[in-house]
């Protein structure tokens, strides 16, 4: 924009008012930096997102599960994990379900349909698939959740050809759709120190 100096000076102490006014937002910081050229102003907005934390991965992934089961009627995946797969090695990060003993051990077998799909590197923070005759304890859905996470959904029961048949199935999708979206603006983070799940003694 064309603005004469003392104008320029009235102008950017008005934005940086009205940007210090905006309430609080713990999941991102932004820095606007001023740039003249004669008697033109431009700003430069920087946003930088917060990734999302294993804690708070938990927490979503609990609120979806109940969520979903809630509009479903019953339990829609009896089991949920998130895992890395970082260095070509699968680890555990989280576990929810009933086979701590045998869900990594049966990991790349239960991966199944969905193998070349989480592995073929075409799917994005956020993204998700399910595999439609997945049967038993072979995984009904994926989701990314990082570089290198990744969300395993499955009901150790019925198949997702069976689940999708109930009515409710379309509900009950909205709530894993609203975790996409959380995961989409802040992936999940695997730090140095990230603890790996551990099965209850």
């Amino acid at each position: 924009m064309n603005l004469p100096p003392p104008a320029q000076t009235n102008f950017l102490k008005s934005f940086l008012a009205s940007a210090a006014a905006i309430p609080d937002q713990s999941d991102f910081s932004a820095s606007v930096f001023p740039l003249f050229c004669g008697n033109k102003l431009a700003l430069l907005c920087h946003q930088s997102i917060r990734p999302m934390t294993l804690d708070e991965a938990k927490n979503f992934i609990r609120t979806c599960a109940n969520q979903m089961n809630s509009r479903y009627g019953r339990v829609v995946f009896d089991e949920w994990a998130v895992v890395s797969l970082a260095e070509n090695k699968a680890r555990v990060l989280v576990y929810y379900g009933p086979r701590n003993d045998d869900f990594l051990k049966n990991f790349v077998k239960d991966l199944g349909a969905l193998r070349s799909e989480l592995l073929g590197g075409r799917y994005g923070d956020g993204d998700f698939e399910f595999a439609r005759h997945g049967a038993g304890t072979g995984f009904e859905s994926f989701m990314v959740m990082g570089p290198g996470a990744y969300l395993i959904c499955n009901n150790t029961s019925e198949s997702m050809e069976s689940i999708a048949k109930n009515p409710r199935w379309l509900s009950a999708q909205v709530p894993f759709a609203e975790l996409s979206d959380k995961v989409r603006e802040d992936p999940l983070t695997i730090s140095g120190d990230t603890q790996f799940f551990k099965k209850p003694l």
